[in-house]
C-alpha cells in the first residue's frame, strides 16, 4: 500500500505521520511519503522543534525539506490521510481519503508540539492496525 499524508505546509504534522508510519511499519511493501497542499516560500522546512519532538519519540529522521502536493503524487498514493484541519478533502476527489483533522500550532510552542506528536503516533498506530500491516508495537 501507498499511503500519502498531506498537511498544509509539509513541515509538521504530515511529516509526523510519514515518521510515525516509518517507525511502526514492518512490511517493507508498503510505501509512505508527505506533502502540503502549498510551500511557504519564507520556511519551506521542518522547524527545530519539530525535528527534536521527533527524534525525542523515537522517529526516524526525514528529508526536512517541504514538498508541494502534485498530480504525480497523488495518482501514485493508494490512501490520503489529511493529518490537517485544514485542508479540503474534496480536492483528492476520486481517492481514498481519511481525514484525522490535527490542528495546528505554532512552531516555537513545544508543548503543543509534542501533544499533537502523541495524537498523531496513536493515530498512525491505529491506520496500521486498522489495514493490517504487520506493525513494530
Amino acid at each position: 500500500m501507498k499511503i500519502l499524508f498531506v498537511c498544509k505546509h509539509n513541515r509538521f504534522r504530515s511529516k509526523s505521520g510519514e515518521a510515525f508510519f516509518l517507525k511502526y511499519n514492518m512490511d517493507k511493501k508498503n510505501e509512505v511519503k508527505s506533502a502540503g497542499v502549498m510551500l511557504d516560500p519564507i520556511f519551506p522546512f521542518m522547524h527545530t522543534n519539530v525535528v527534536l519532538a521527533l527524534e525525542k519519540m523515537k522517529a526516524p529522521p526525514l528529508n526536512e525539506k517541504a514538498r508541494q502536493i502534485d498530480e504525480r503524487l497523488i495518482n501514485w498514493a493508494d490512501l490520503i490521510v489529511i493529518v490537517a484541519d485544514n485542508v479540503n478533502p474534496e480536492i483528492f476527489s476520486g481517492k481514498k481519503v481519511e481525514v484525522w483533522k490535527v490542528s495546528d500550532t505554532d512552531q516555537s510552542d513545544v508543548p503543543g508540539i509534542a501533544k499533537r506528536e502523541k495524537i498523531i503516533e496513536k493515530k498512525v498506530k491505529g491506520l496500521i492496525k486498522r489495514i493490517g500491516i504487520k506493525s513494530r508495537d
